[in-house]
C-alpha cells in the first residue's frame, strides 16, 4: 500500500468510526494529517503502522484500532 498526501483514512476505534483524516505529509515512520470535518491538524504525528488499506486483520476479524484507507486522493 502506497500512502500519499490526499488519501483519506477513518478511524477503526469503535464509536469513532465517523472521525476521518486527510494525510497532509508522509516521512519515514509517521505521517501529518488534518481532520477531514473540522479541518484541524493533529497534533501528534501517526505512524505509519496505524494506516491500514483492510477494515479488517488478517484472520478477518474487524480492526479495532489505527485508521483504514476510506479514498485516495481527493483533494
Amino acid at each position: 500500500m502506497t500512502i500519499q498526501p490526499g488519501q483519506i483514512y477513518r478511524s477503526c476505534k469503535p464509536g469513532y468510526e465517523e472521525f476521518r483524516i486527510r494525510i497532509t505529509s508522509v516521512g519515514t515512520e509517521t505521517v501529518s494529517a488534518t481532520s477531514v470535518d473540522g479541518g484541524w491538524a493533529l497534533l501528534n504525528p501517526v505512524p505509519i503502522r496505524q494506516l491500514h488499506a483492510t477494515p479488517t486483520t488478517k484472520t478477518g476479524q474487524p480492526r479495532r484500532s489505527g485508521y483504514v484507507l476510506e479514498t485516495g486522493d481527493t483533494r
